[in-house]
């Protein structure tokens, strides 16, 4: 190889090094000046459960709910327990409570829980939800004449 290739190899090769670090410089100046984008998370829900789906049965004054919810690990298990005052049984609120398991390392992958919970009230009972103490959405869908809580499968759409 001639001296002069070897030349321009050389200062060919400076250029673009020093051009990868212009880039890099101006890119870093670029990301401390940029604001950061805003966290957008529910209102009065740090965990981000703003709605609960859930399938309804009712027979022989017997209410059902069974729906499944969606928790950020393995590790955070949904517990829901039915409250409604003595002195009536038209309306029923559904607690549900999140008990953490952790004894160590938890992955952080998203799992479903599912949840099945059986009151008494009248049939038109009106039924709502809390999430951690904070009010939540309950769309709950009413299951057909022929299906049974006991076989119930979480299969919701909606």
């Amino acid at each position: 190889m001639n001296q002069r290739a070897i030349i321009v190899a050389v200062v060919l090769f400076a250029v673009i090094v020093l051009g990868m670090f212009l880039y890099a410089r101006f890119k870093s100046d670029t990301l401390r000046t940029a604001e950061p984008a805003p966290v957008t998370s529910p209102v009065n829900q740090p965990s981000g459960i703003t709605h609960v789906d859930a399938k309804h049965f009712f027979k022989d004054g017997m209410h059902t709910v069974a729906g499944e919810i969606m928790m950020p690990t393995p590790c955070d298990l949904l517990e829901v327990s039915p409250i409604s005052l003595e002195s009536s049984l038209d309306e029923v609120t559904l607690a549900f409570r999140i008990t953490n398991s952790t004894e160590g390392v938890c992955a952080q992958v998203v799992t479903p829980q599912r949840f099945k919970v059986s009151f008494e009230a009248n049939e038109g009972a009106t039924i709502k939800a809390t999430f951690k103490g904070e009010p939540v959405t309950l769309n709950l869908i009413e299951a057909g004449p022929d299906e049974n809580p006991d076989d119930f499968e979480v299969f919701i759409k909606g």
